[in-house]
């Protein structure tokens, strides 16, 4: 990841708008081998937040939640590197072999040479990645307001 978007911080989204931009600024820094860990609660934006993300890489196709095929793999129109969109949570929930489910998957593209964004990662990317993003997302309830927090884990 570029050095442009900070490797730790928070901030509020107020409308997913808001947290489509910080997604976008997120994605235009993000480089081929980059891995991002999403967290939250169901309806917590995990989703609207990589929509972002793929606006900001410049990749196509519409992005919604992997949650039926798991994953997701949305070439780029800018030269630059794919972007591969993962539900974690049915690879961990369904399978002893996650890493093995995860390459069953046969992506065309090489990981290493594509950017990550796994929803519900956390128990898999550590057998992908040395280091990631790992990115927390707590929403508010009263007011719809969506509090992302980020490290980066090395």
């Amino acid at each position: 990841m570029r050095s442009d978007f900070p490797h730790a911080g928070t901030e509020v989204a107020a409308t997913a708008e808001q947290a489509q931009e910080l997604g976008a600024r997120l994605g235009a820094a993000l480089e081929a081998g980059d891995v991002v860990i999403l967290d939250g609660p169901l309806g917590a934006g995990k989703t609207t937040f990589t929509q972002g993300i793929a606006r900001g890489m410049g990749v196509k196709g519409r992005v919604t939640s992997p949650t039926f095929v798991i994953a997701r793999e949305h070439r780029s129109q800018v030269g630059g590197p794919a972007l591969v969109h993962v539900d974690a949570y049915r690879l961990l929930d369904q399978s002893t072999d996650p890493l093995g489910e995860l390459d069953a998957l046969d992506l065309d593209t090489e990981l290493d040479q594509a950017v990550v964004v796994a929803e519900w990662g956390g128990g898999l990317v550590e057998q992908i990645a040395q280091s990631y993003l790992f990115v927390t997302i707590n929403r508010e309830a009263e007011d719809d307001t969506r509090v992302f927090s980020w490290n980066m884990v090395h």
